[in-house]
Parts: C-alpha cells; structure tokens; sequence
C-alpha cells in the first residue's frame, strides 16, 4: 500500500455489490494507483450443508447458490452425480436443458446490461433492457411456474416437460429478443457519451486474463475463446449449432459487446433447440447410489461452473465442492481499476457481472491528513453520472 494517497474502502457490505466483499482503492487525486481485494464474507456453509441433505433435497439447495444463476449450479450438480452412476437422462431431458440455460443467460445479460447502464447515468437503458427482460421471464413462468428458481434440474432428466403449447411462446419471444436487443445494441453503440464511458475503460488484457484464469465473458472480451458449451459440451449442446462471440479490446466496451452478442446467439439456440427437441420421456430414474466422484461443469452467463461430488454409498454426498465463475473473475479486476479514475471504477467492477450482495458502507481516508469521510454508493454513482455529463 503507498504511503501516501487516499484509501478508499467498499464493503464489505454495500449497495453496490450484491454479496459482501471488500474492495480496497488507493487513489491519488481521482485516479486509482492500487487495489485490494477480500472475499470470504458471505460463506453461507453451502457445501457442508450439502452433506446433511439427500442427493434430492442438495439440487433445491444449489439452486439457491444464486437467484440469477439459480438453473445452472442444479445443472452442474446434477451431471456430477449422473457421471458417478454414469446415467444418461433422455435426449428430450438435454434439449430441455439446453433451452432452459440459454433462457437464463438471455435473462442475466439484459438485468447486467440494465445495471452497467444505471451505474454510468444511461437510465433508459435499464429501462429498455428490463422491459425486455420480462418477456423472457414470463416464458420461465409459462414453463416452470416460477420466474426464479424453476426447480427444472432433477438427476436423470428434468421435473418438467416443455409441452407443444409452449412453442409459439418460446420462439415468439426469442423473436422480440433478437429484435429489442438489436435495437438496445444501435442506441447504445452509436451514443458517443456512452462508448466514450466504456471504450477503453478497464482493460484486461490476454496475457492478464489466461494469467488470472478468468472465465466467460471476461475471458472472450480478451480474446480467450473459452466456452464450456464449445469445450466440453454439455446437455445438448453438441447436437446444436452456435458460435462463441470473441473480442481482443478488453475493456468495458468489448465485456459489453460479447453479451450482446451472445444474447443473439442464444435467441439462435432456443429456436434450434426448440424446433429439433425429440419425443419420449424426459427422465430416468435410479435406484440407488453407488461409491465414486464425479464432476458436472457448464456454462454460467458470468462464465464456467464447477461442481464436484464425492458418494461413498450412501443417500448423503460424502463431499460436494463448488467453484462459481465470480471466484476466477474476482482477482482480475485489480489490474482493471489500476489506471483509471474513481469514478470509473462502479462500471468496472460491474463490467465481470460480480455476484455479489449489498448494504450501505462506505468511506474515504486521507492517510496525509488523518482526516476520514464517510461516502454512501449513491455518492460514488454520482461521481460515474458527473463523469457521464462531462462528455
């Protein structure tokens, strides 16, 4: 840390971050010299949960990992413990997997694009995009019952059945989908204010992000073509046919552009995935556990999810480990707020889409001075929105 500057600490509890975690800047004048950053503030006992619980009863409680992401950490849960039976479920159960996480992943890019357009001051941003987004919700509703936490992962297939009246919907949707984004992407790219927010703003580069081991996203804004989907494919991803959206910038603009993109190609793979789904069942059962390890992976919209389960037998996982994308993205953003201003640093550290949680602390030490100031996150979004209207 230098000795001289002003530390500015966020968190570990506040309004700008949805899960505690401490984000310390050192800043001369307005621009940041160093970072430090904390985690461990939110260990809820997931994993030790886990072991107390039946194989059934842990895929309710992964899903509630996290409230966006609540269909992947089931997914990556399940195909751990079918690897360890080695159960295949039906291919109808695949495709339903399929089209439910690219589903979510539409979802999850529209709510960031939404949040990241707030933090800068472009509020019909995040108007547009959750107008949107709920298009995508109601087809959650239509099919699960739920708008969050569908409870449609099970091991050996899936709870629910994605029945002939849901189709129209479905591609009706993913219709409005392509349309409304494109529409959001042209009013966000051609607006000078905005580009001159994100474009060169945060930058990671390849060489930092394969050092960081950073995933999704982050990793494909700085040239890593990295996607579970492509790599180790998963559900019925390859019987489906996509492309993996890559960028070389690195910087805000570019994390930006990758998810508008894939949103495109996720409305793609609904429609493919919807048009060539098989009949027959959508799960199969098993009768018992049986000893072993296994590994489910996928891709989460913030990058890959890593689930790990060991059996000894019995109707309780001896072990369950779990690996969110936030844990590889997290470390990256130092190199990202180093170099850049104070009040850059709201649309930086939401440009990895953090999971993350929130209350309302937040303060400034002069350390020259001795004097200390205590700043809310309505005041730092200020100084985002201030930098905004400069332009």
């Amino acid at each position: 840390m230098p000795k001289e500057g002003v530390l500015i600490p966020i968190g570990p509890y506040h309004p700008a971050i949805k899960e505690p975690e401490f984000f310390k800047l050192i800043v001369e004048g307005e621009n940041v010299v160093d970072a430090d950053i904390r985690i461990g503030y939110n260990h809820r006992g997931i994993e030790y949960l886990a072991q107390r619980m039946t194989y059934h009863q842990v895929t309710f409680l992964v899903e509630r990992i996290c409230g966006i992401c609540s269909n992947i950490h089931p997914l990556c849960y399940v195909q751990a413990v079918e690897s360890i039976l080695n159960l295949k479920p039906p291919e109808r159960a695949l495709y339903i997997r399929s089209i439910i996480e690219e589903l979510e992943r539409i979802h999850s890019h529209l709510l960031w694009l939404g949040v990241g357009g707030h933090v800068i001051g472009f509020d019909t941003l995040l108007m547009w995009t959750w107008k949107l987004r709920e298009y995508v919700l109601d087809v959650f509703e239509e099919i699960t019952g739920n708008r969050q936490s569908y409870a449609m992962m099970k091991i050996g297939g899936v709870r629910r059945d994605i029945r002939a009246e849901h189709r129209q919907k479905i591609l009706k949707v993913m219709d409005e989908v392509e349309r409304g984004v494109k529409q959001i992407a042209a009013m966000l790219l051609e607006d000078p204010v905005s580009r001159a927010r994100l474009e060169g703003v945060g930058v990671l580069t390849k060489e930092e992000a394969g050092n960081y081991c950073v995933v999704g996203p982050t990793a494909r804004a700085s040239g890593l073509p990295i996607d579970v989907r492509k790599d180790f494919p998963h559900a019925a991803y390859s019987m489906l046919s996509f492309e993996v959206p890559v960028r070389t910038e690195g910087d805000v603009l570019a994390k930006t552009i990758v998810r508008i993109e894939e949103m495109l190609q996720s409305a793609e793979i609904v429609r493919q995935a919807v048009d060539a789904m098989p009949g027959g069942d959508i799960e199969v059962e098993f009768k018992e556990m049986v000893p072993g390890e296994g590994v489910g992976v996928a891709e989460a919209p913030r990058g890959e999810d890593f689930h790990y389960v060991v059996s000894d037998g019995t109707n309780y996982p001896k072990r369950h480990k779990v690996r969110a994308p936030t844990y590889m993205n997290l470390p990256s953003l130092k190199p990202q707020l180093i170099g850049y201003s104070l009040a850059d640093a709201p649309i930086i550290i939401a440009s990895i889409d953090p999971c993350l949680c929130c209350t309302d602390r937040l303060s400034v030490v002069d350390r020259r001075e001795g004097r200390r100031k205590a700043y809310s996150w309505d005041e730092l979004v200020y100084l985002s929105r201030r930098k905004t209207r400069r332009r």
